[in-house]
């Protein structure tokens, strides 16, 4: 309903921020590093939006990226996370690192956040990677390419990783071949893929 809020930055606090536009005052909640990156009191700012509705509550939820937006939208999706934990997560995991555990089955990694059980991890792998599983396909145009990422694990992975985040794997698969993948760690390979989808 409210893709993002631009406008000026009027407070800062732990859990929310403030963003005056138009006279009105936005009170939207953040994670805490992500308050800490946004800026300064006064400057005008963009931040990507989550309209939260329940039948107690109405909020919005801020995003300094569309792969954070997204990787809350996955979380709160997973029975037992409400959007407060999501929050929490996203100040303690990156959304690469998160697409990461997800696809590798990297439960270890999930249980390093505060208040991320055993449990609740092993649950978010199972949950995510049934909806990365049942995600629409894209036709390859380029057999050659098609081919060289069957035939690469790590590049297979990558793909599934950014998938997570909302992206095509048509888009994904021009983003990798932009892409030193040899040299690159799985998770750099990653990274630098965000950085040039996020343009």
């Amino acid at each position: 309903m409210i893709a993002y809020v631009k406008g000026i930055l009027e407070m800062k606090f732990d859990n929310y921020i403030v963003i005056d536009l138009g006279g009105i005052g936005y009170k939207i909640y953040m994670s805490e590093k992500a308050i800490e990156e946004l800026g300064n009191i006064g400057d005008t700012v963009k931040v990507h939006t989550h309209y939260h509705v329940r039948e107690d509550d109405i909020s919005l939820y801020g995003f300094i990226t569309n792969e954070e937006l997204k990787m809350f939208e996955l979380l709160i999706g997973v029975s037992g996370i409400g959007a407060k934990s999501a929050l929490t997560m996203l100040s303690n995991i990156t959304p690469s690192s998160f697409a990461l555990a997800v696809i590798t089955n990297d439960t270890s990694k999930l249980v390093k956040i505060p208040g991320v059980g055993a449990k609740s991890a092993a649950r978010i792998v199972l949950e995510l990677k049934d909806k990365l599983k049942t995600a629409e396909s894209i036709k390859q145009e380029d057999t050659n390419v098609k081919q060289a990422i069957e035939d690469d694990n790590k590049i297979t992975e990558a793909i599934s990783a950014l998938q997570v985040l909302g992206y095509n794997k048509k888009e994904i698969e021009k983003t990798l071949e932009k892409i030193d993948k040899e040299t690159l760690s799985l998770e750099d390979i990653i990274r630098k893929s965000l950085a040039i989808l996020g343009k």
